[in-house]
């Protein structure tokens, strides 16, 4: 950016902030005629006031220097999955045997952040995190890395092995995960460095996946809830995913979060424990009078633009501002073409975010994002089966969608 351009920056920044170019010199330590020279297009901030003048506007580094915002950070939690597709789930004690087994990246920021780069390969990806030094880290920087996606604020942790998990899958798609957290114990606000991150939108997940996130905030209810306020505060977006836990407290880890978000994305049994309305009836049938409900509660809740909830029958999409409530069923994919279904939320979020950051109407969102998830069904790998963005638009042409 030249000195005129970054002149005038400053000056918007200075008195969008409330700051008379007196204070923000005696905030900067200099005189007030530095500011009236920067200000004018004559004189330029040195480097090293670069990240303090960050701080005080509430912008990136990145922003500072070229004035603009663009592409989307994935944060969280990350893992290797290793895929075991099983005939059947055996009673406890009994055998069952293994059809294949397949390594592949798992977790909410390599399965987003590659399926966003396999979407569209020109949108800039971040990818932020904490891995092990060992076998599987390597192996998921090599795979994140291959995308073209920005592993600088990915760490190594010296004390703890990359997280893993088992995950038993059955042909029709089904799945159970067999869990250690490892590395992503260790992952916390102060791995993430906020005024470096370049981008319009930070998504984050999975809460309680990432236990020093979970912990208890006395000002604002958990750690992740000020984090997602300190994200807020340098203009970017946010937006949060959770993990499917039968033993989590989501009104207490959950609620406290969403009061700091701009999107939310969860599937139907995350959205449900946060509100306690089940989203099926006893007779199994999806009750999306509930889901709305959930939907509706999670908006009053803090969710500042849009809550997004998806489940195998469908995707839902409620606009806080509007009070829209949007339905677009699931694509209706023959089930001897479905190799699995592991990552296939993250496919979905990925979906979701791409529609979100491109403009898309609620309903588009919703159609490319189950488009994306279903992209997903036709491989036992999580990040496998993606396509580009011209063949996901096609696909429900192909395959039509389920009645509802």
């Amino acid at each position: 950016m030249d000195t005129k351009s970054l002149g005038a920056l400053i000056a918007k920044l200075r008195k969008k902030s409330g700051l008379t170019q007196s204070k923000l010199a005696e905030m900067l330590n200099i005189s007030d005629k530095a500011i009236s020279r920067w200000e004018s297009g004559m004189g330029y901030p040195e480097i090293t006031q670069f990240p303090e003048l960050s701080k005080i506007f509430g912008v990136t580094i990145d922003y500072l220097m070229t004035g603009e915002r663009k592409g989307i950070a994935i944060a969280g939690n990350i893992l290797a999955d290793i895929v075991k597709t099983v005939d059947h789930y055996p009673k406890v004690g009994m055998l069952a045997y293994i059809d294949c087994v397949n390594k592949s990246v798992g977790g909410c920021v390599p399965n987003t952040a590659i399926n966003l780069a396999k979407i569209d390969g020109d949108i800039p990806i971040s990818a932020i995190g904490k891995i092990g030094d060992d076998e599987y880290g390597r192996y998921v920087l090599g795979e994140i890395s291959r995308y073209n996606i920005d592993t600088k604020q990915i760490s190594v942790c010296p004390s703890n092995h990359t997280s893993f998990s088992d995950v038993i899958s059955l042909p029709s798609g089904e799945r159970t995960f067999f869990h250690t957290k490892g590395s992503n114990v260790e992952f916390s606000p102060s791995d993430i460095d906020i005024t470096a991150l370049n981008c319009v939108l930070l998504h984050i997940g999975y809460v309680f996946l990432l236990d020093k996130f979970d912990m208890e905030d006395e000002e604002y209810g958990t750690v992740m809830a000020r984090f997602l306020h300190d994200v807020q505060k340098h203009s970017i977006k946010t937006s949060i995913d959770a993990v499917s836990d039968s033993n989590g407290n989501y009104k207490e880890k959950m609620l406290p979060a969403l009061k700091y978000c701009d999107y939310a994305i969860v599937n139907e049994f995350e959205s449900s424990m946060i509100s306690g309305l089940s989203p099926y009836d006893e007779d199994g049938k999806l009750n999306i009078d509930n889901i709305r409900k959930t939907m509706e509660f999670m908006a009053e809740s803090g969710v500042k633009e849009k809550v997004v909830v998806h489940c195998k029958q469908a995707g839902f999409c409620y606009d806080v501002r509007s009070g829209k409530f949007t339905v677009v069923p699931s694509l209706d994919i023959p089930k001897d073409k479905i190799k699995g279904s592991v990552g296939a939320g993250d496919a979905f979020c990925a979906g979701t975010l791409y529609g979100i950051y491109n403009g898309f109407e609620d309903e588009h969102i919703l159609e490319f994002a189950s488009a994306a998830a279903a992209c997903n069904l036709f491989s036992d790998a999580s990040v496998g089966g993606m396509k580009p963005k011209e063949e996901i638009e096609k696909m429900a042409e192909i395959y039509g969608r389920k009645k509802l």
